[in-house]
């Protein structure tokens, strides 16, 4: 079953999330107090455990959070999932996907203490369709892709 890991939030861009137990998804705008929410179609960021679990095996201390994503999520493949595709999360929320990867014009503090970063391959983005709280724990469900 995919789920989500873990929930994070940044109040400025350019740096690790800090770990909550709660956020709350926005229709159209994202995660209430994160920096990187707002009318754009990098709502929310996710990034699988799995990738994470790649870093810490070439010896990162990292976990979720550090690569500046919102959720960190379970037992889903998130770059085989085709843009316009849609997840419910928990019991309200819908997001569509808008971006698999992005480009990384700055180097974070991953790749320097790395020489790698796995979210500009493996992260993907959303907006939020339809609003309410996340939590870890809650239930990933992939939907119909959109034409």
């Amino acid at each position: 079953m995919a789920k989500i890991a873990a929930v994070s939030v940044s109040e400025k861009k350019g740096m690790r999330k800090t770990n909550v137990d709660e956020v709350f998804l926005a229709v159209e705008h994202g995660i209430k107090g994160d920096a990187h929410a707002g009318d754009w179609h990098r709502q929310v960021s996710l990034l699988a455990k799995e990738s994470i679990e790649k870093m810490q095996k070439m010896g990162l201390d990292v976990k979720a959070g550090d690569f500046a994503e919102n959720l960190t999520t379970e037992g889903i493949e998130l770059t085989a999932l085709p843009v316009g595709t849609r997840l419910n999360i928990g019991e309200d929320v819908l997001v569509e996907v808008t971006q698999i990867g992005k480009v990384c014009h700055d180097r974070c503090a991953i790749y320097y203490q790395a020489g790698d970063c796995v979210m500009p391959r493996e992260g993907i983005f959303v907006r939020v369709l339809a609003g309410g709280r996340v939590s870890p724990g809650d239930a990933i469900q992939v939907l119909e892709q959109q034409q």
